[in-house]
């Protein structure tokens, strides 16, 4: 067979991608594929048995439309693009998440879709539940809390809450933080499984939960109403409220649900009960409605009979992994336990390490602070020796000091003995002097006296001489035969030989005066130069007592 041949019996083929909430992956799907073949596909690729939650869901001419499995991939009216992409979505919801999810991968993809249909605000919930729920998300994601390792910040890149709880409340990103961190540090132990599992539980709960809104006219005036279908019926809203629903149908009492064109009619249970039509805006709305109320049914009708063997095997399997699970878990949690009470264990041994190296350490430090205090001690008792031998020296000469300054003050007070003698009578020679010299200046007064007194009887005599020779003198010209002349030369010369005598006695006396004086000055210069020697002897004395003091 030719390598053509090979060729031309090769099936031709197309891509597709296929997106799941938090993946993508490629396909080539054979021309003659149906929707079933794809579908199988991917389930084995995910490893999904639980497949009747699911479907392919695509976008065509603004309007979601999930991909028919009885009928060839290519025929159905989807986009004209290469690859050709379709959304693997949930498409119908469990009653009960616990009871019906078995596998893991199944909860896992609800979970995800469910929290992402919670972040865009496609099913409303209060802020508080919002916070709860993102603390279950952080512990599937994180595992248990850790302070050392998840510390402030580490949720900053995270999206956990619906923009419209961020708007409501003005609360900065790291208050909403604490706030979760709060719960997330209490699902310590909780597993991703059951954490999932927890944040279904608690969303399967909201009102808007797993239900699929249509906008519908009840009558052709266009009453605008929403129909809702879920797994547990059809809900009439009205179109500012798809919380509560006016009006419910729930699977188990309606009778039949049919659609012509644009007009879908829903037949109670109870014969007698009012036929409930609505009109939709396009044909394809109508089917794909009933094609929703088909799927829900079944599944009502299906929960509701004896579990297939299929469904039993899976049952069975999903207790025996839930057991196996746990079992894990608890040989985890306890290895866990384990492990921190060994770190535990460590640190303390390390710190007591630590400690004891620690101790050890300071007591090498006192060892060597010893070993240096006795090397200083034995340095300072060496010093403290050759100080000694240098004291008892010093105290040797010391002591010959002592006796030479004992020796010196002997000699210095029997000088000061004779210097005090010799003070005592230069003092009173100096009285003595004193005395003669008031005595002498007594005798210099007396004497000055006499010589004033003799002056003033000497001038006195003059005067009276003077005033006798003008009394004298008209006489002597009457007698002329008497020679006055020579009396008066006679008496004259008497008067001159007394004044001679006395002028020579007061010169002379004058001079013993002003000889005696100088005398007496000379001995005082003497005496005064012999006390300031005799001060400056003593002084001199005073000074090496003083120094002998210090000495001793």
């Amino acid at each position: 067979m030719s390598i053509r041949g090979l060729k031309k019996k090769q099936p031709k083929t197309f891509k597709v991608k296929i997106i799941t909430v938090d993946a993508e992956m490629e396909f080539s799907c054979e021309m003659k594929w149906k929707g079933k073949d794809l579908f199988d596909l991917v389930c084995r690729a995910l490893g999904l048995r639980e497949t009747w939650f699911f479907g392919l869901q695509y976008t065509i001419k603004g309007m979601c439309t999930w991909l028919k499995m009885d009928k060839k991939v290519l025929d159905q009216e989807i986009p004209k693009e290469d690859p050709i992409s379709f959304h693997f979505l949930a498409k119908f919801y469990p009653e009960k998440v616990e009871e019906e999810l078995l596998q893991e991968i199944t909860q896992h993809l609800f979970f995800l879709q469910v929290k992402k249909q919670i972040l865009d605000e496609e099913i409303y919930c209060s802020p508080e539940a919002t916070v709860l729920l993102a603390s279950y998300a952080v512990q599937a994601k994180y595992g248990d809390y850790d302070p050392n390792f998840h510390e402030p910040g580490f949720l900053a890149h995270d999206e956990l809450l619906p923009k419209r709880v961020l708007r409501q409340y003005q609360l900065t990103a790291e208050m909403w933080e604490e706030k979760i961190t709060a719960w997330y540090a209490e699902h310590r132990g909780i597993a991703r499984d059951e954490a999932e599992m927890n944040y279904l539980k608690i969303a399967q709960d909201l009102e808007m939960y797993g239900v699929n809104y249509f906008p519908i006219a009840q009558n052709k005036n266009h009453t605008d109403l929403l129909l809702g279908v879920d797994a547990k019926g059809i809900h009439i809203y009205s179109i500012n409220n798809r919380f509560s629903p006016n009006k419910s149908f729930e699977w188990s009492s309606i009778r039949n649900i049919s659609y012509s064109e644009k007009e879908l009619t829903i037949k109670p249970l109870d014969k007698k009960a009012e036929v409930f039509k609505f009109f939709s805006s396009q044909l394809k709305v109508n089917k794909l409605i009933f094609q929703l109320c088909i799927g829900n049914h079944d599944l009502f009708m299906r929960r509701r009979k004896v579990d297939s063997i299929e469904i039993q095997q899976m049952k069975a399997q999903a207790r025996e992994e839930k057991a196996r699970k746990k079992m894990e878990n608890q040989r985890l949690t306890r290895e866990k336990q384990l492990r921190e009470e060994a770190e535990r264990a460590k640190e303390e041994l390390e710190r007591r390490l630590f400690q004891l190296e620690d101790e050890a350490r300071q007591a090498n430090e006192a060892l060597l602070r010893s070993q240096e205090a006795a090397e200083l001690l034995a340095e300072k008792a060496q010093i403290a020796e050759e100080e000694a031998k240098l004291l008892a020296q010093n105290a040797a000469e010391a002591e010959q000091e002592r006796q030479r300054l004992e020796i010196t003050a002997l000699k210095s007070k029997e000088e000061k003995r004779l210097m005090e003698q010799k003070m005592r009578e230069a003092e009173l020679i100096a009285v003595k002097l004193v005395k003669e010299s008031d005595r002498r200046a007594k005798e210099a007064e007396h004497l000055k006296q006499e010589v004033h007194e003799a002056r003033e009887a000497e001038r006195k005599a003059k005067q009276k001489l003077l005033d006798i020779t003008r009394l004298n003198c008209p006489h002597m010209a009457k007698y002329p035969q008497y020679s006055p002349a020579d009396s008066r030369d006679a008496n004259f010369d008497k008067g001159s030989v007394k004044l001679d005598l006395k002028d020579i006695d007061l010169k002379r006396l004058s001079f013993e005066i002003e000889r005696e004086r100088l005398d007496y000055l000379e001995k005082s210069r003497k005496f005064e130069d012999r006390l300031k020697e005799l001060k400056s002897e003593i002084h001199a004395l005073k000074l090496e007592e003083k120094q002998a003091g210090l000495y001793s």
